[in-house]
């Protein structure tokens, strides 16, 4: 039996748990919050990263950003303070830009271990149906060993070297952004024109039908439970611009996404993205005082 470590048990990575754990895996958990780990109710407890790897064959990582990561790998008892011999292969699927994996694929390197990344596209209800887009980067041979595991939670989709897979999670998550605040825009245009807000949004699910899930958000205002928090959008825009402004890339659309999200973060830091709408309600924004498009250099 596949034994599978995970480290980090928050939305996504307790949902993730629970999945492998219901696919018969033999599993492990850790958290930086202990109580995390017994809500879940599922595998081992571990105190450590370093301890919960230990006769893992795969180890997940799910973490909040780049600082967590290297924290969680490169810090005291973290996870490659591996003893010599041990066969762990370290599958690190947070959403914390490419200079993370970057680092930890040179660090990996150096301590003669191995490393795929392998961010997500999906939230909690397409890992619990096992439907993500799994994006992988690092070397075909690990992903083979990794592939029994990965394919129970959802589709592998194989993008290249290192960073590679990183980058394009940050491109899909920037069309996410950028399509939820124009639902938000043209669901209040719409019905500032006198169009029903219902009949709106059935036009915008046409063209964009990934909105259908948040429905319950665009139209009646319930953003929670979160899918995808705003914060964590806020943050994955950042990474992103900081990507596109080093390749020198116009991006007007991402920076107005951003600061629009960053806008509805001040009072829904941890409500579902459909909060964008709140950027819109009451004459929030408008030609009066909405701020126009930078220009890029």
């Amino acid at each position: 039996m596949t034994t599978v470590a995970l480290l980090g048990t928050g939305r996504m990575g307790g949902a993730i748990a629970r999945r492998l754990a219901a696919s018969g895996f033999d599993l492990t958990v850790w958290d930086r919050t202990p109580a995390k780990t017994k809500a879940l109710n599922v595998g081992r407890v571990a105190p450590t990263p370093a301890e919960a790897i230990r006769g893992a064959d795969i180890v997940i990582s799910s973490l909040t950003n780049a600082a967590a990561v290297r924290e969680v790998y490169l810090g005291p008892q973290g996870a490659f303070e591996t003893p010599a011999g041990m066969e762990n292969l370290f599958v690190e699927m947070s959403t914390a830009g490419p200079e993370s994996i970057e680092e930890l694929s040179r660090e990996a390197r150096t301590r003669g271990l191995r490393l795929l990344e392998a961010p997500v596209l999906g939230s909690v209800p397409a890992v619990e149906s096992g439907t993500l887009a799994v994006l992988v980067g690092g070397s075909p041979q690990d992903l083979a060993q990794a592939r029994p595991v990965l394919e129970r939670l959802g589709e592998i989709h194989y993008v290249g070297g290192f960073g590679s897979a990183a980058r394009l999670k940050l491109v899909a998550n920037t069309m996410l952004g950028i399509t939820s605040a124009a639902a938000a825009e043209l669901l209040a245009a719409g019905t500032a024109a006198g169009l029903d807000r219902e009949q709106v949004f059935w036009a915008l699910v046409r063209f964009v039908p990934a909105l259908k899930a948040r429905e319950a958000g665009f139209i009646r205002g319930q953003h929670e439970p979160t899918m995808f928090a705003v914060h964590d959008l806020v943050k994955d825009l950042g990474l992103a611009l900081d990507v596109y402004e080093r390749a020198n890339a116009a991006v007007p659309l991402t920076r107005e996404a951003r600061a629009l999200f960053a806008e509805t973060a001040s009072e829904s830091n941890d409500l579902d993205i459909s909060a964008i709408v709140n950027a819109y309600s009451s004459g929030n924004r408008g030609p009066q005082n909405a701020e126009p498009l930078r220009k890029e250099r």
